[in-house]
């Protein structure tokens, strides 16, 4: 089943290569989606796919790249909106 949840990573998560290795991540689970830096400082993810990958994301965002630090990870269920194939940075 194809679902799409949001994400909103807090911590020392931007300029740690987080979004890029959240872009890895995604792809090698066959996900969709996109993740970017907000303005105060957090990174949101949309992800877009079978339900065990994205559990499978969530537990790599608590987890992160090494230089990363982790605070909280909120999730809300999202609308699959239309992204093209893949899974970008923005």
């Amino acid at each position: 089943m194809r679902l799409a949840a949001r994400f909103i990573v807090v911590g020392r998560v931007q300029g740690v290569y987080y979004r890029v290795s959240t872009r890895k991540q995604a792809l090698r689970l066959g996900l969709r989606g996109y993740a970017k830096n907000l303005a105060d400082g957090s990174v949101e993810v949309l992800a877009i796919g079978d339900a065990a990958a994205i559990d499978a994301l969530e537990r790599w965002l608590w987890i992160g790249p090494t230089a990363a630090q982790v605070e909280s990870v909120g999730r809300s269920n999202a609308q699959a909106e239309t992204v093209e194939d893949g899974f970008v940075t923005i």
